[in-house]
């Protein structure tokens, strides 16, 4: 069964005079996941994601929001689309559900309505206690929940966020982080621009990495890693309680293991695809003590920079 489609582009393109800011990018999102566009300062986020709301027109190409075109159906993406830039602003005088109760009136939200959605948005973010309080003494993580929960409010099938953590402390960052995590359990589709790699590969299922308007590299992270890290790959470690000379010869005899390096009591097994339980059925009918397993995982940062230094050289 095809995967649905909460993103798609075609050749996206978009100039400015004579330069190119987006060059025939292409690329997907899948529903309810949680998809990183990375880059640099200048790469082209800014500008695929206002192509995707409507608020600038491509020069070629085409960009559908779950299967909506924004040049043509701005009305349409607009209903089902959440979008929450950088710098979050809200009437400082008005407390948190007040300024939601007005979101929700713009977006022609019955009153009985409201009131349920604001309750059940300011749970979402953690910030029912707060409800009453004016915004203008939130903090800035509080702000940035309260910023999700101003997007959640007509609850969009998509939520684009562009450098949400911007300025958090770290506390602020994890909570935030949390709260994305959670999203597409919601049926929320979310689109992540950002260029802090570490909070990118902590809530990410996939990413694109743009440079200079144009793609460098799509797909799913852990894919991603093993293709640049590991030649296409799996890395398996395994680790026992004690050094078994013939456990190695052993390993190498299941169907799929192309390599095993032996480091005292652990064990680098490389592999065409996913063979954790043979391995371990063969450690174990081998009667070695096996203390832990797992996948190795590569950093997204080392997958960034492998393939954003190709693309510059």
């Amino acid at each position: 069964m095809a995967d649905i489609l909460a993103i798609e582009t075609k050749d996206l393109t978009k100039n400015y005079g004579k330069v190119t800011v987006v060059d025939h990018l292409n690329f997907h999102v899948k529903e309810n996941e949680v998809f990183g566009l990375l880059g640099p300062n200048g790469a082209g986020k800014t500008t695929t994601i206002l192509m995707m709301l409507g608020l600038t027109e491509p020069a070629s190409g085409t960009v559908r929001v779950c299967g909506f075109d924004p040049t043509r159906e701005p009305i349409n993406v607009k209903r089902i689309v959440g979008y929450l830039p950088e710098a979050v602003g809200f009437y400082d005088n008005l407390t948190a559900r007040e300024n939601l109760e007005f979101v929700a009136d713009l977006n022609n939200i019955s009153r009985v309505e409201s009131r349920r959605r604001v309750d059940n948005v300011l749970e979402t973010v953690g910030l029912s206690a707060e409800r009453d309080m004016p915004t203008g003494k939130f903090s800035r993580g509080m702000k940035q929940r309260l910023g999700i929960a101003d997007v959640l409010i007509k609850e969009p099938k998509l939520i684009i966020l562009d450098e949400p953590t911007s300025g958090l402390d770290p506390q602020g960052i994890n909570q935030l982080l949390d709260l994305i995590v959670g999203l597409p359990k919601m049926g929320t589709t979310v689109l992540l621009s950002s260029h802090q790699l570490y909070q990118v590969q902590r809530v990410c299922h996939s990413i694109a990495i743009l440079a200079k308007g144009k793609m460098v590299i799509e797909g799913a992270i852990d894919k991603l890693g093993r293709e640049a890290m590991a030649g296409g790959r799996y890395i398996i470690e395994v680790e026992i309680a004690e050094p078994k000379t013939e456990l190695a010869y052993i390993i190498r005899k299941v169907q799929g293991v192309e390599k095993v390096e032996v480091n005292g009591n652990v064990l680098n097994i490389s592999t065409n695809s996913d063979l954790r339980s043979q391995i371990a059925k063969a450690v174990v009918d081998s009667n070695a003590l096996l203390v832990q397993m797992k996948l190795h995982e590569f950093s997204l940062d080392d997958i960034y920079m492998k393939y954003f230094k190709e693309s510059q050289d």
